[in-house]
């Protein structure tokens, strides 16, 4: 019998003001753990975006099923075999993302914690529900957000990402808002119709606009992500291996 897929895949449309029907790409985060990024998701996820390219989709929406939006690195594998493939992998994913021809449109549903976080940031437009809640955990298990940081820091304002990033405290999304990090905070009842709204706007532009307009965008974050991504990935499996993250990692999993 095959297993249950970590990130589902469906093909929807949109149709903007006076235009005709667009098709668009829904990625579905659905695994164990409030969507852990393991390894095998995080293949599935890379799978999926290439795969909304070659079905022509104009767009592709990243969302989640369960309470959670995700819950960062999966700590259980982490614990087992050591995060070096899985830090690399976070980092092919969120280059991926950030340099996909096509539009990203987050829909932040539940709450988002550390690695999570990354994905959101490489998004292009991040529209979160305002009842949420955002927090860098990895200073408090002896981590450091390494290799998300190279898409969250262009995102952030500085002030923002030193107070978030070293307290690991929770904070709104209206806040994760007027930090850069999301687009728009909405009410949960109203979340489609603004990640509707999003699509369609985007479906009412020349698919080589986009194109264009995205690459122009995310230039200098590419460059900056290429120049400090291995050092990044060894820092992260380092701090990982860490006997003082290891403790604070089987802590965490033993409440």
């Amino acid at each position: 019998m095959p297993s249950q897929p970590l990130v589902s895949y469906e093909v929807a449309a949109v149709t903007p003001p006076d235009g005709e029907p667009t098709p668009y790409a829904r990625l579905t985060l659905d695994g164990p753990r409030r969507n852990a990024l393991s390894g095998a998701l995080l293949d599935e996820l890379e799978a999926a975006l290439d795969r909304a390219e070659r079905d022509g989709a104009r767009a592709v929406v990243l969302a989640a099923a369960g309470p959670a939006f995700c819950s960062g690195a999966d700590l259980t594998e982490a614990l087992d075999v050591g995060m070096e493939s899985s830090a690399r992998r976070l980092a092919e994913v969120l280059r991926a993302i950030l340099a996909a021809p096509l539009p990203v449109v987050a829909r932040v549903h539940g709450p988002v914690r550390a690695g999570g976080i990354g994905l959101v940031a490489a998004c292009d437009v991040a529209i979160s529900a305002d009842t949420l809640t955002y927090a860098f955990t990895e200073a408090r298990l002896a981590l450091t957000p390494a290799v998300i940081s190279l898409a969250v820091l262009p995102r952030m304002t500085p002030r923002a990402a030193s107070r978030t990033f070293l307290t690991g405290a929770t904070f709104t999304a209206a806040e994760a808002a007027a930090h850069g990090l999301v687009t728009d905070a909405v009410p949960p009842d109203t979340l489609d119709t603004a990640v509707d709204a999003v699509l369609a706007d985007l479906a009412a532009a020349h698919p080589q606009g986009l194109t264009a307009t995205k690459a122009l965008l995310n230039a200098d974050v590419l460059a900056r992500f290429d120049a400090h991504v291995d050092a990044a990935v060894t820092a992260s499996a380092e701090l990982f291996a860490s006997e003082a993250a290891r403790t604070a990692m089987a802590r965490l999993l033993r409440r």
